[in-house]
């Protein structure tokens, strides 16, 4: 059956959102203190309510959140899923763990012999928690069923605080640094029953593709073991290998430039970049105040639901993420629809495809032209050709762009001061930051709030999502996007496509791709296994740290970083 309300994107005051645009853009300029105005929706859709006044990651009530307990968060497992654990996507383990076919244990130390095997090669955790993990495995089994993230093994980036245990931001400014709290959002993931495996790798302070603070390559795409000169993706490099390569069920990272979608797109994973402000940030190491994105890295749209879920909603410690619209049901959203034993979409749609978006004969092209042509069969999906907004390629360029810089360079002042060193190879961008002028500063957030004007005004007048050739303009604009697989090179190397939407517009997101996974099996690929190695029987137990660096797998050099920053 399809929902009795409209979707939450059309609801929203565009006004309202363009207001707070505005003040969150003053906010970043005086630190924070800016009060932000409400966003309202127009109608009040059933919704959960997930991170209010109660624990973190409950409701008001301080029960556990209802929406990830709801039938449409569980899948029965394909039959050739069940000989493996680690070949679950998080909606099937998590239906064998409420039949009590599989326990949380025997998840987790599935997941933990694979990266006792095969995380030398991929270096995609720097910290490996084996036995705390176990440890909570086993206190899932003795607990009631808590919804489907109970017991579901995770991998989380290693700028989101973890309580006791290091946090690094893969930098010598961090190197030390082990938070005594939870971030927000995996206090929340942990409070709906997720299991923390390990810290992942991440490009140093969130900046390019995972290395190490000098430049060295640590993470390889999981599709190309071998070859570390594939781009993974960055800056969430470590979380995507883990999820791709079945080291974990899902993962979080964060986006600032492309760092959610531009990593799942590389890997065959479906990423959600939320709206700015849907998740809190508290607890996250940061690099802009305006444009910083906590979300999912997952092997398909309910998984990323399922995630979004837990991580969303209002949080005291972040005014950001105050004052927003209910989190809808997402994971509903997220789960196909039928009418005569076909796929249609859960609310009618119109896809905005950008002028050039798949002319030519590149895979990529012709991976966008299948693409087009089977979303076109599903029932409720208009395509539109869209016109750019005035001025587009302006504002989403560099110049403006690079407005976000100073946000990242002002709360490391103190160390650009006393010591250039701590940032390793990223040193290039804070020091541009600390260089801009306060004209440039102010032209560029004046530029961009024309930039949002124009984009819901003219862009979303004639559509509803609209296709991505890059993250970077709706990263600016703090709109969702979501990344998913469309098809594969004739290497064998994913290609994905990105779907960007309407402020608080993930519920339609989702229902597109979910649509659309119902009736392609991109998404259902998994790569081969690295070639063997020695086994690392330490990440099975005890605490297991990343391997020594190897100079093998190449260096970026600080311009090749501060090139790539950009």
């Amino acid at each position: 059956m399809t929902s009795d309300f409209a979707p939450q994107d059309r609801a929203v005051d565009r006004r309202a959102f363009l207001a707070r645009a505005a003040a969150l853009a003053a906010a970043g300029a005086v630190g924070g203190a800016v009060a932000l105005p409400q966003v309202a929706a127009a109608h009040a859709p059933e919704t959960f309510a997930p991170g209010g006044p109660g624990p973190a990651g409950h409701d008001g009530t301080g029960k556990p959140n209802p929406a990830l307990d709801r039938p449409e968060a569980y899948r029965r497992p394909r039959p050739e899923a069940l000989a493996d654990p680690t070949e679950l996507t998080v909606a099937e383990a998590a239906w064998l763990i409420r039949a009590r076919q599989l326990s949380p244990a025997e998840l987790v130390a599935a997941y933990l012999a694979r990266i006792g095997a095969y995380d030398r090669t991929y270096q995609a955790f720097n910290l490996v928690l084996a036995d705390a993990a176990l440890a909570a495995a086993r206190a899932a089994d003795r607990r009631s069923h808590s919804g489907a993230l109970h017991g579901i093994p995770l991998a989380i980036k290693d700028n989101y605080y973890t309580a006791g245990v290091p946090t690094t931001a893969n930098s010598y400014l961090f190197q030390d640094f082990v938070p005594p709290f939870d971030a927000t959002a995996v206090a929340r993931l942990k409070a709906a029953g997720g299991i923390v495996l390990g810290k992942t790798q991440m490009g140093p302070l969130a900046t390019t593709r995972a290395t190490t603070p000098a430049g060295i390559v640590t993470t390889v795409n999981a599709w190309t073991p071998t070859n570390p000169n594939t781009d993974p993706g960055g800056s969430s490099t470590g979380t995507a290998t883990a999820v791709a390569g079945r080291l974990a069920s899902s993962g979080i990272g964060t986006q600032t430039g492309g760092s959610i979608t531009a990593p799942s797109n590389a890997q065959n994973l479906t990423g959600l970049k939320p709206t700015m402000g849907r998740v809190s940030l508290n607890g996250i190491i940061p690099l802009s105040y305006t444009r910083d994105h906590p979300g999912p890295l997952a092997r398909d749209a309910k998984d990323a639901a399922i995630m979004l879920t837990a991580m969303a909603g209002e949080d005291p410690a972040d005014p950001r993420s105050q004052g927003l619209p209910p989190v809808p049901r997402l994971i509903e959203a997220a789960t196909p629809v039928y009418a005569d034993k076909r796929v249609k979409l859960r609310w009618k749609t119109r896809i905005g495809v950008l002028p050039g978006y798949a002319t030519g004969t590149s895979a990529t092209a012709l991976a966008r032209q299948a693409f087009l042509a089977e979303l076109a069969k599903i029932s409720g999906v208009t395509l539109v050709d869209v016109t750019l907004p005035e001025d587009w390629n302006l504002l989403s360029g560099n110049t403006f762009n690079n407005i976000r810089l100073p946000e990242r360079s002002e709360p490391f002042m103190p160390y650009l001061r006393t010591d250039l060193r701590g940032f390793g190879v990223s040193v290039t961008s804070w020091l541009q930051g600390a260089l801009l002028g306060g004209n440039e500063f102010l032209t560029g957030q004046r530029a961009k709030l024309l930039f949002l004007e124009r984009v819901l005004d003219q862009l979303f007048d004639v559509c509803d999502v609209v296709v991505q050739t890059g993250p970077v303009p709706f990263d600016i604009l703090g709109l969702p996007e979501i990344g998913f697989p469309i098809g594969f090179t004739s290497a064998g190397v994913p290609i994905g496509t990105i779907l960007g939407g309407l402020p608080y517009g993930e519920e339609r997101l989702l229902s597109v791709v979910a649509a659309y996974q119902e009736v392609t099996d991109w998404h259902w690929r998994r790569p081969a296994d690295p070639p063997a190695v020695a086994a690392d029987a330490r990440a099975a137990r005890g605490t297991l740290a990343a391997p020594e660096p190897d100079e093998s797998r190449g260096r970026l050099t600080a311009e090749q970083v501060a090139e790539l920053t950009h």
